[in-house]
């Protein structure tokens, strides 16, 4: 094992623009900023680059951003007109994202680079309390819309050697997301649905793991947790840049006092 390896993890991303505001919203993802928080102090040194896998980008196909200063996209609604003009400044990295492109391509998947796409909130959102001065380098790898779990466990497998080159690869989504089912109704589908995702990420092997993943449909409450999968897809991709980490829970809460939310990380991290 490569000591120098990086850890992989999946974040559970929080609502909107929620890092960037103040008061009893933000005050709503105190767990979330303080796990992003210890993850900072987990990484240590900063990493070289940054691979953002967000639930706020779908393709069909795989893209990845392939600009040296990518944009903002501010893709929310509801929240104040300042929102709309907050900025992360981080840097992108054309050389990190001819990598990634290498890396997928000769694993026979076909992907191609946006030199016009910029960073949404599945991204910045995060990024804010992990790395405040936005001083490292960030890529984001899209999902493909058809939402195939085989395909994005092999697109993180296929990225795996990136942890030994100084990248942190982040899943951002939501292990509970439907916008539908925010009151009490979801109490019961999201802790159901969270035993489960536990024990697949935490308690059994990779090998099984990867097999539970691809049926993941046969979960407790999955289309209750899950109308639209792509919030889980991320996941899908960190677990299998994982390879044969274990998995950990690094954040668990109970967003508005009903719906479960949670993070893994997958690896040791450098310190250990």
């Amino acid at each position: 094992m490569n000591d120098n390896r990086l850890p992989v993890y999946f974040v559970s991303h929080g609502a909107g623009p929620w890092s960037f505001m103040n008061g009893p919203f933000r005050r709503q993802f105190a767990k979330l900023e303080h796990s992003l928080n210890t993850m900072r102090t987990e990484l240590g040194k900063a990493p070289n680059a940054i691979l953002m896998i967000s639930a706020h980008w779908e393709e069909r196909g795989v893209a990845i951003t392939a600009s040296s200063r990518p944009s903002m996209i501010y893709d929310y609604v509801g929240f104040p007109d300042y929102t709309f003009r907050i900025q992360y400044g981080a840097p992108g990295s054309p050389a990190v994202a001819r990598r990634i492109h290498e890396l997928l391509q000769a694993g026979g998947i076909a992907a191609r680079l946006d030199p016009e796409r910029g960073f949404d909130h599945g991204m910045y959102a995060i990024m804010k309390p992990l790395f405040p001065a936005a001083d490292v380098p960030v890529i984001q790898l899209s999902l493909d819309d058809r939402f195939d779990p085989s395909l994005h466990l092999e697109m993180g497998r296929l990225l795996a050697p990136l942890r030994d080159e100084g990248i942190v690869i982040i899943g951002s989504g939501q292990s509970f997301q439907n916008l539908q089912l925010r009151d009490a109704r979801a109490i019961v589908p999201s802790q159901a649905f969270d035993g489960w995702l536990q024990q697949v990420v935490t308690q059994i092997s990779p090998a099984e793991r990867r097999e539970r993943l691809i049926l993941w449909e046969a979960a407790p409450y999955a289309r209750l947790a899950h109308p639209r999968e792509e919030h889980l897809m991320p996941l899908l991709v960190a677990v299998g840049a994982a390879d044969s980490d274990a998995g950990v829970c690094i954040y668990h809460d109970k967003l508005g006092g009903v719906m479960v939310a949670a993070g893994f990380r997958f690896g040791v991290v450098p310190s250990a």
